[in-house]
């Protein structure tokens, strides 16, 4: 039986000090195995080397918390809100063996079910009706309901564990590299057929897919690019310059609709795209054209800013196609938020950051491993710097300081 995770919000307490905070972080950063957001980005977890946590995004609030006497857990993947988590151990101390995904059903305080693999568990995916296990060179896919084998797919080299999975109910599309370098395979359950797709020159780093899995973005190594691909088809749909240096791209989330899209690299940069309002194939939860809150923010459609280009993009109308170099057709970020200490040319955080876009419209979730929080806004009509909202520390020694943004 599924039933949501509850608990009592912490306390707020006074803001700490700047060297508190800076004891905290190093606290917080010691313990962290693990950082990830749910399904549907309401909510994220956090792997320790003592157990795991729950966190609601917005308002932000530590909603559960699971110690253990024995051991770490390096992966957390949470079912949307229920009870149902799956574990893998991690960390110098593993609860459970690498090799494990441990069905956790917190009610009842125990494990009901588990898969064992001969190698190290790279990723777990979960949906209501999948419970998908991703090794370096493999791809299982197992029913939830018995846990019985369904398919298995073979890979390249994929020590990321890289591997998307739409939540929607009503379509299954999965997305795994290939067997070559910067190819994809995307397999469309409900008609039973894959879509291959070369996407990159260079090794894939980073990869999602929306809400319901008609919309995919990829990037690779080089992470000055990210593609957007329609994963039925197989045809590219954008080209997005995060940049023109290389960056490890850590993070690539669609707005519910599909007409945004939040990438977060190495830089301590999260840049935030547009794909057109409306975006066919945004999923469920978008707004319909129409309705009152089409017009409250989007006829805001119409208001909606272009991704910027080159200063040289008027060369493509001049040049041929063939030798117009890339860089000046492609498309660059609407938006931009800057973690704190960051953002210099040339930088680069040793602390990995991941993004989503929050319940509210026209606003982020950014969650980094040094244990910080951020809630910040955009403007769609001007772009430039997002606006942060409020800030917390996730991960600390008290687990209970929260504070909005001065």
């Amino acid at each position: 039986q599924l039933a949501p995770l509850n608990g009592r919000p912490p306390p707020k307490l006074p803001s700490p000090s700047p060297s508190g905070r800076r004891h905290m972080q190093t606290a917080a950063s010691q313990g962290l195995l693990h950082v990830g957001f749910n399904q549907d980005h309401g909510c994220f977890a956090c792997g320790t080397d003592s157990g795991f946590r729950i966190y609601n995004c917005d308002p932000f609030k530590q909603t559960f918390r699971r110690d253990f006497l024995n051991g770490g857990i390096g992966i957390v993947e949470m079912l949307f809100r229920c009870n149902i988590l799956a574990l893998v151990g991690g960390g110098s101390n593993p609860r459970y063996p690498p090799n494990k995904v441990m069905i956790w059903d917190d009610h009842q305080n125990r494990c009901i079910g588990e898969l064992s693999f001969r190698s190290e568990v790279k990723a777990v995916k979960l949906r209501r009706d999948r419970v998908v296990v991703v090794l370096e060179y493999k791809v299982y896919v197992y029913n939830f309901a018995d846990l019985r084998l369904m398919h298995h797919f073979e890979t390249i080299s994929n020590p990321k564990g890289l591997c998307a999975l739409s939540p929607s109910s009503n379509t299954c599309v999965l997305a795994c590299p290939g067997l070559q370098k910067g190819h994809l395979r995307v397999e469309l359950f409900d008609i039973r057929r894959p879509t291959l797709i070369s996407a990159h020159e260079s090794t894939l780093s980073c990869l999602a897919l929306n809400l319901d899995g008609t919309r995919l973005a990829t990037a690779s190594e080089r992470g000055t690019l990210i593609r957007v691909w329609d994963s039925h088809t197989g045809q590219a749909l954008h080209e997005l310059r995060r940049g023109a240096e290389h960056a490890d791209i850590q993070s690539i989330s669609f707005s519910m609709d599909a007409s945004w899209l939040a990438v977060s690299s190495d830089h301590g940069t999260v840049h935030v795209f547009s794909l057109g309002a409306g975006a066919p194939g945004g999923g469920a939860a978008g707004p319909k054209p129409g309705t009152a809150d089409d017009d409250a923010n989007g006829t805001a459609h119409e208001l909606a800013a272009e991704n910027a280009k080159s200063t040289w993009s008027f060369l493509s109308n001049v040049l041929p196609q063939s030798l117009t170099p890339k860089y000046i057709t492609s498309q660059w970020s609407v938006a931009q938020f800057h973690t704190p200490g960051t953002g210099a040319a040339g930088t680069h955080s040793t602390h990995r950051t991941i993004c989503a876009f929050g319940p509210e419209r026209h606003t982020l979730i950014v969650i980094s491993t040094d244990g910080s929080f951020y809630k910040c806004t955009f403007d769609p009509a001007k772009g430039g710097e997002c606006r942060r909202e409020s800030f917390a520390r996730y991960l600390q020694v008290d687990d209970d300081d929260y504070r909005a943004a001065d």
